[in-house]
């Protein structure tokens, strides 16, 4: 993979030889103004290192680099006020980033960091007989896009829906359904019924405390094997997972297991028994707890007072089963942020008990999601529901297509694709940890930075390409699996008419000095960025990171699409803005699939 930055790093390490090549590629950075290079770097760091100033070390590093003579990535360098300025071959440049990209398809920014090792995450999880609102969004599309960047990346994924199918919610909807319910309506409305029977249970409750104590001896009775308890319960678990599975084929969403909290019934034992024997547990008042006062934290409750498990113990119990079942090197739980602290509790208690794989597991907080600034809340109804979300936001795009479009092929398939991409695209558009207030206006929003944009800029690549009539010259392998995992399966495709190849090379015989626009260059200044962005998302397990880019690649091809012709009669030219599109059109198509999203070919 070409990486302008570890060129530039080679050429200047001799004349750092106080500092490793790795060092000097983290300090390069993109000059705000094309006119100051391409590449920058910045001497005021070096100048204690080297013990002399910054506009000196420049200005040595500059004629360093002239003396070693000329290299065909380098066009000049100057030094200019403490900082070395470095301008590539632009048409060197422009050919290797495009050769590359041809050359490698839908591989294009992967790596292989991740070859030989697993990593389990953790996301989604809704609390059964509970609706799939737009709280729970978040998890989901977070976790997803983390499975298909770690996936892209060569680590081996496991994904977990962590469902929440344990717990006196449970109780409380036994005594609601048997008090206020009938299997008549909860066959007709389903999950729905169930919610409203929830709701209920909570206002009448606020008016009869009694109703809660009674709550609680009917999940006593779960917990023992009660078959009615036990029957019922599976009952509302059917039920939920039907309406659930819905929603994530809707999202395009996938999981390797479905392990809720009480698939670790029968594995806590074991695990409270090892807590013990490490003198781990204490009494405190009533309770069993692990004392956490010197690491600055409460204690982590492991039993309450009348003996019954917590979050914290199937917690600790499950990330032991992961690791004895999976041997994950990471383990990732992408919750909300209000549960930061209860992951430190456990994360700790891990550490205590003496497994040095504690430092594999990684929380991933997202910012709270409210409704004009009120906490969302099943017990009080206050929810928006995924479903109807998803529902008006492909109604809309699919009126939007019967008024452009009313002739185009598999316009349900596209209007799915791309009503559900801009509800995604919105929420994995802003960091992860920001708080979000819930609009109906901002999640209908398709104008401006929002999936459908980018959707569309893929699919005016595709119409290009397919116009163009000598279109199967340039060849590439792209997978546009954009909802599935990119660990097990895709299929080769591309726009109709186009050919793909595993290697297409020979096929890429493009003239890059005829591209020699600013616009043309920018582009693939930006497409350049790709493989960087991947990987800084990985790191920073920010998929937001990733949206953006793709909001910018989209900018910068429709800049060049609107200021330069591409279908000229001048062959050379022709087929090198051919390269140029075919590119993008990869890069996009990618880079949707690592968000989550489809990559329609026409719309």
């Amino acid at each position: 993979m070409f990486d302008a930055k570890s060129e530039i790093s080679r050429l200047l390490a001799p004349g750092i030889p106080e500092i490793e090549p790795q060092q000097i590629h983290d300090m390069l950075e993109v000059p705000p103004n094309p006119e100051m290079g391409d590449l920058a770097l910045p001497c005021f760091k070096l100048s204690r290192i080297l013990k002399k100033s910054p506009v000196r070390i420049a200005e040595d590093l500059s004629a360093i680099v002239s003396k070693k003579g000329s290299t065909e990535d380098i066009d000049r360098i100057e030094a200019v006020s403490g900082y070395l300025n470095i301008f590539l071959n632009k048409s060197v440049y422009i050919r290797k980033i495009l050769s590359e990209i041809l050359q490698e398809g839908n591989s294009y920014g992967s790596s292989d960091i991740g070859r030989g090792k697993t990593v389990v995450i953790d996301y989604s999880s809704p609390n059964i007989a509970k609706p799939f609102h737009v709280g729970h969004l978040r998890s989901t599309s977070i976790g997803n896009s983390l499975y298909q960047i770690f996936a892209f990346m060569g680590y081996r994924c496991v994904g977990i829906n962590h469902l929440g199918d344990w717990g006196t919610q449970f109780g409380k909807l036994i005594v609601a359904y048997k008090k206020w319910g009938s299997e008549h309506a909860v066959q007709e409305n389903l999950i729905d019924e169930l919610v409203a029977l929830y709701v209920k249970f909570h206002k009448e409750a606020e008016k009869d405390p009694s109703l809660n104590e009674e709550a609680r001896e009917w999940f006593t009775r779960l917990e023992q094997g009660n078959e009615e308890a036990r029957s019922l319960w599976r009952w509302f678990i059917d039920i939920s997972m039907e309406e659930y599975k819905k929603v994530y084929d809707l999202l395009g969403v996938e999981f390797d297991a479905y392990t809720g909290e009480s698939f670790y019934n029968d594995k806590m034992e074991p695990v409270i028994e090892e807590l013990k024997g490490k003198n781990l547990l204490k009494e405190s008042k009533g309770a069993m707890v692990v004392d956490l006062e010197k690491e600055g934290m409460p204690p982590c409750l492991i039993l309450k007072t009348d003996g019954s498990t917590l979050y914290a113990t199937r917690d600790i119990t499950a990330a032991i089963y992961r690791k004895n079942t999976y041997h994950f090197d990471k383990c990732i739980y992408v919750t909300g942020v209000s549960q930061s602290l209860h992951f430190k509790q456990w994360f700790k208690v891990i550490e205590k008990m003496g497994y040095s794989w504690y430092k594999g597991l990684y929380h991933v907080p997202f910012g709270t999601v409210s409704i004009g600034g009120e906490k969302l809340a099943t017990r009080t109804g206050k929810v928006v529901l995924l479903d109807d979300i998803l529902s008006r936001a492909i109604q809309k795009t699919r009126a939007t297509i019967e008024e452009k479009n009313p002739d185009l092929e598999n316009k349900e398939e596209v209007a799915k694709q791309m009503g559900v991409g801009a509800v995604i695209f919105s929420d994995l558009f802003s960091n992860r940890i920001k708080d979000v207030s819930f609009s109906w206006d901002e999640v209908l929003n398709f104008d401006g930075e929002t999936g459908p944009y980018v959707q569309y800029t893929h699919a005016r690549a595709c119409s290009v390409l397919r116009r163009a009539e000598d279109g199967k010259t340039i060849r590439t392998s792209v997978e546009t699996d954009p909802a599935g995992k990119s660990s097990k399966a895709g299929h080769e495709m591309g726009c109709p008419g186009e050919m793909t190849s595993k290697s297409a090379s020979a096929d890429a015989d493009f003239d890059s000095s005829l591209l020699s626009s600013k616009e043309e260059y920018q582009l693939v200044r930006v497409l350049s960025a790709f493989p960087d962005k991947v990987k800084q998302a990985l790191d920073d397990l920010e998929p937001s990171i990733l949206t953006r880019y793709l909001v910018e690649l989209a900018k910068e091809f429709n800049r060049f699409y609107h200021e330069h012709p591409i279908l000229v009669k001048e062959k050379g030219l022709r087929k090198a803005r051919l390269a140029l599109v075919q590119a993008t059109k990869a890069t996009l198509a990618t880079g949707l699939r690592l968000i989550g999203l489809h990559a329609p070919e026409k719309v």
